[in-house]
């Protein structure tokens, strides 16, 4: 399960907007995304320093990076706050571009995660619908459901030992936007947990399924917004103030000079084909097909993820390019936490070298702000680490880039941007 997002603003439910926003063709809305450790967000400690939550981040990264599977098991980097039911009832779910399925905490709750917000009471939503075993929603579940009582139980249980078990359901969805104006959406189908739990210390009320199976989000809002959404990442770990955007239908078309577009391969993940990495003048051959299945598609696209990860023989190639561009302006230190392997004392005066991924027919640059990461006010260290398992393009790589994806031509789309504008 790969995870990517979490946003925020309070919504005001107003019901002609609804209507307006249902009746249109092409709706375009925009969202803000805030990091799990803002002080906007309900689960924000403000005992944790920057190096807490630096290293927090890298901790989740390392259990992705030991998973063989194809998903990602880094969930909670983001909040996205979406309301469901009538009348509607807040939920701060963690967006995962890795799972398809969205599911939330329900009343009962027989094992339940901490969320700071009310628990949802399907007894009291007016547009709450069980679906039923026969129903194209369940058996669209597959091996993931069961029968009981005529109801759709679902079984979600993720590599990093998260899981989720409950009814199925669908209810009306209600998403903020940064216009004022909230889009509502109804009869979404949805996951409403009775017995719940997240790995390490995440916590939300659940999650938002952003992949691109029948079940998720992206697929049910379809009629709306053509298969697009994009988001625009900024450095939360340093600034966690600040918030990031998501953007879906019209609102998400990526245009203009500069964009690079790449090929996008659906399968239990986003998939990118990665065919070699350049820091400076060297050039790093990658091999261009899933080395597992033989495919197109060697790298996971995934916002949840901090780190990105790369196989140790290429991880090696990249960190002695770096080491040599380097050279000796820089004096190198072990990182205290033994997690990134290649630190400098006092990096800022450092003149790193631009990184850039060669994705089939798209180069994208990776500026250092978004490679190297300041984990203790005085030693800067190399944000990505090997890994055996799938390799994963991660959030730190992804800052200051507006992405968009395009389900319907099977496209990912980058641009370069200053994303707190």
């Amino acid at each position: 399960m790969a995870a990517l997002f979490s946003l925020l603003p309070f919504f005001c439910f107003i019901q002609l907007s609804l209507v307006f926003f249902l009746e249109a063709s092409g709706v375009g809305f925009t969202v803000d995304l805030i990091h799990r450790d803002s002080p906007q967000s309900p689960f924000h400690n403000p005992s944790h320093t920057r190096l807490d939550r630096i290293n927090n981040a890298v901790r989740r990264s390392l259990i992705s990076s030991q998973i063989q599977a194809p998903i990602s098991a880094n969930l909670g980097s983001y909040l996205m706050k979406i309301s469901i039911g009538s009348p509607p009832v807040t939920v701060l779910g963690i967006p995962d571009t890795g799972s398809d399925l969205t599911w939330t905490q329900c009343k009962p709750c027989s094992q339940c995660i901490h969320q700071g917000t009310p628990i949802f009471d399907h007894l009291k939503s007016g547009t709450y619908k069980p679906s039923a075993c026969d129903s194209p929603a369940c058996k669209a579940l597959g091996p993931d459901c069961f029968c009981h009582r005529d109801a759709c139980v679902y079984t979600m249980s993720y590599y990093d030992s998260s899981k989720s078990i409950g009814e199925l359901a669908s209810d009306s969805f209600a998403f903020g936007s940064t216009s004022g104006q909230e889009v509502t959406i109804p009869n979404v189908t949805f996951g409403c947990g009775h017995q719940n739990s997240f790995a390490s210390n995440r916590t939300a009320s659940g999650i938002i399924g952003l992949g691109g199976g029948e079940l998720s989000i992206i697929r049910q809002l379809d009629e709306h917004i053509q298969g697009k959404f994009s988001y625009c990442l900024v450095h939360a770990l340093t600034d966690p103030n600040v918030t990031s955007t998501m953007n879906f239908g019209s609102n998400a078309i990526v245009s203009g000079r500069g964009v690079n577009t790449t090929p996008l391969i659906v399968k239990e993940n986003y998939y990118l084909t990665l065919e070699r990495v350049s820091v400076g003048n060297k050039i790093i051959e990658y091999e261009a097909v899933n080395a597992e299945t033989g495919q197109e598609g060697n790298i996971i696209i995934d916002s949840g993820t901090t780190l990105t990860s790369l196989p140790p023989k290429i991880y090696g190639e990249v960190e002695s390019a770096l080491k040599e561009a380097i050279g000796s302006q820089g004096q190198t230190a072990p990182d205290p936490e033994g997690v990134l392997s290649l630190c400098y004392k006092n990096g800022g005066s450092l003149k790193l070298p631009i990184i850039k991924f060669h994705f089939t027919n798209a180069n994208v640059d990776l500026q250092p702000s978004s490679t190297f990461i300041d984990v203790s006010g005085h030693l800067l260290c190399f944000a990505m680490i090997p890994s055996d398992g799938i390799s994963t393009f991660g959030n730190l790589s992804q800052m200051n880039l507006l992405i968009g994806y395009d389900l319907v031509a099977k496209t990912v789309s980058f641009k370069e941007a200053d994303c707190t504008k």
